[in-house]
């Protein structure tokens, strides 16, 4: 890299404001060229999600979002909230309690950053083939009344590109997960 490509910003050290049950919200403090500044920061454990795909159809989730105060079709995902956890592991118990499946193939498909001017979120999504069911294990109160279905995969890569799905891990999955199937 070199000196014209090297960013004039460095991060020098964040505060706590709050440390909430998810994410805790920090004052991020910088030094630019013009000297230190300020930015709101939201800090995440991480998550991860997966592309579920059995017989020409995806598993989607429709599940209440409290801060949209609406519900959304989703691809399955979850937080990782298990300290040392890989992401595998992870995936693999969020297929379980999300739609009741194993995945016996499950590979790396995509990973992106939601909202990197305030957050630092970082999502691993996963394609998960080779389905196998072995009953949904609830863990969460929105997981409950969460509702589970299967779409013909053209009919959610549709869904993804027509405003249906709004939730951008599921958008970028489905549309990954089109690319490299060739849908």
């Amino acid at each position: 890299m070199t000196d014209e490509e090297r960013s004039p910003f460095r991060f020098l050290r964040d505060d706590v404001v709050h440390e909430g049950q998810v994410v805790s919200f920090r004052n991020g403090i910088f030094e630019g060229p013009e000297g230190e500044f300020v930015r709101d920061i939201v800090r995440h454990p991480g998550a991860v999600s997966a592309v579920a795909v059995d017989d020409g159809e995806v598993y989607l989730v429709r599940q209440y979002r409290a801060p949209i105060d609406g519900d959304m079709w989703e691809i399955p995902a979850g937080k990782k909230d298990v300290v040392g956890e890989p992401a595998l592991a992870t995936i693999a118990r969020e297929l379980e309690e999300e739609i009741g499946m194993r995945a016996d193939r499950l590979e790396p498909l995509i990973n992106l950053h939601h909202s990197p001017g305030f957050c630092d979120e970082f999502q691993e999504v996963f394609l998960a083939t080779e389905l196998v069911e072995v009953g949904r294990r609830v863990d969460s109160l929105e997981e409950q009344y969460m509702v589970v279905r299967r779409f013909p995969v053209a009919e959610a890569v549709t869904m993804a590109l027509d405003g249906s799905i709004t939730d951008a891990k599921s958008i970028i999955g489905l549309l990954a997960a089109a690319r490299r199937l060739g849908w």
